[in-house]
């Protein structure tokens, strides 16, 4: 009787799978109910055994059986919950049946604000605590303010980590070498800078900066050249798409194809030589969250394709082409603040809905 009451206790009951449906350009699709009842969710992450996490911006991380059971997992570092800032993003490494190794990325605190960090830990099978937790790295000199964390987390081919950071609301620290805000940072499993970081040479640099010039870049992805790409937040008008390249300044706040929120002009105009340009950008602003880059594997014909959450305007935005553009918006009435997309192993659309609390499917037409 005891263990039957700490399994319940554990693990929380499971949603009802509702079943209905979204149409596309490739007809009309299944979408499902996974999971419900969370506070903001943020991110989400698949494990080998079929269940999946989620991060709740609040503090709080959870496992889900694919019955839709939930447990909340414990041991987590200290989390600062401020405005935009709490528990972010969670990855889950290629090789993470072998290590039980995860990564997560939250806002902590700084002085009299607080700034964005990586954690390395362990989550042993068959359990509900963290082990080994690890700060690897947080961002430097320090931040305030409650705005702009940034957080995306991505496993290049390598195994070296990209992480996305937001410059905080503190418009020139983007174009400024020596704080790590609106920038892209590179390091390994450890938080260590890998030798062949664009930076590591310029003593005025923090080594660990892969490219900088962002406003607030909430996803990212590999395409299947293992190229990064991301996308981030603009002001007015003027969300990006970009390709990442090593050293690279994307701009911000130099250029933009966005305005203040005022509507006076941002900086110097739309361009200008020695700073990159968007591949795809959106105004009026969609408020992009998550990056997926699709592998082909349930529907070929979007193989390559890059599906983008919007929170302003509540769809999934579908682009490509060589001249990258947006082919389609999926859209129901659960596509409701769009915050985060992943491709789960199976070649199914997963997303979260986080106005609705729940995290949602996209498959084949039965």
């Amino acid at each position: 009787m005891l263990r039957l009451l700490l399994v319940i206790c554990v693990w929380l009951l499971p949603v009802v799978v509702q079943a209905q449906v979204i149409s596309s350009q490739n007809g009309v699709l299944t979408l499902t109910k996974m999971a419900d009842g969370f506070r903001t969710p943020w991110a989400l992450a698949f494990l080998p055994d079929g269940s999946f996490l989620v991060t709740e911006r609040e503090g709080k991380l959870w496992q889900v059986t694919p019955q839709g059971k939930k447990r909340q997992i414990k041991g987590l570092p200290n989390v600062a919950v401020q405005n935009q800032g709490g528990l972010l993003d969670v990855m889950v490494p290629r090789d993470f049946e072998n290590r039980r190794e995860l990564f997560l990325s939250y806002s902590k605190k700084q002085g009299g604000g607080a700034g964005t960090a990586v954690a390395r830990a362990t989550l042993k099978a068959n359990s509900n605590r963290l082990s080994d937790v690890r700060q690897i790295f947080e961002m430097a000199p320090g931040s305030k303010g409650g705005r702009h964390f940034g957080s995306r987390i991505v496993e290049a081919r390598d195994g070296t980590l990209f992480v996305t950071l937001g410059e905080r609301g503190d418009r020139p620290s983007a174009q400024d070498l020596g704080r790590h805000n609106g920038s892209i940072i590179r390091i390994t499993r450890t938080g260590a800078v890998p030798a062949d970081n664009p930076f590591v040479s310029n003593a005025a640099a923090q080594p660990e900066i892969w490219s900088y010039g962002h406003r607030n870049p909430q996803g990212a992805a590999l395409d299947r050249n293992g190229n990064l790409w991301a996308v981030e937040h603009g002001a007015k008008g003027g969300d990006e798409v970009n390709r990442i390249r090593a050293g690279r300044n994307y701009g911000w706040p130099v250029i933009s194809y966005g305005t203040h929120y005022s509507g006076a002009k941002i900086g110097e105009g739309t361009s200008k030589s020695g700073l990159e340009q968007p591949k795809f950008f959106w105004d009026p602003s969609i408020a992009p969250s998550g990056l997926m880059i699709y592998s082909g594997k349930l529907w070929p014909e979007w193989r390559g394709n890059m599906f983008v959450g919007s929170l302003k305007f509540d769809f999934i935005s579908r682009l490509s082409g060589s001249k990258l553009s947006e082919r389609e918006q999926l859209k129901s009435d659960e596509t409701a603040r769009v915050r985060d997309i992943r491709e789960a192993p199976d070649g199914a659309i997963w997303f979260i809905a986080e106005d609705k609390g729940a995290i949602f499917r996209i498959s084949p037409r039965d």
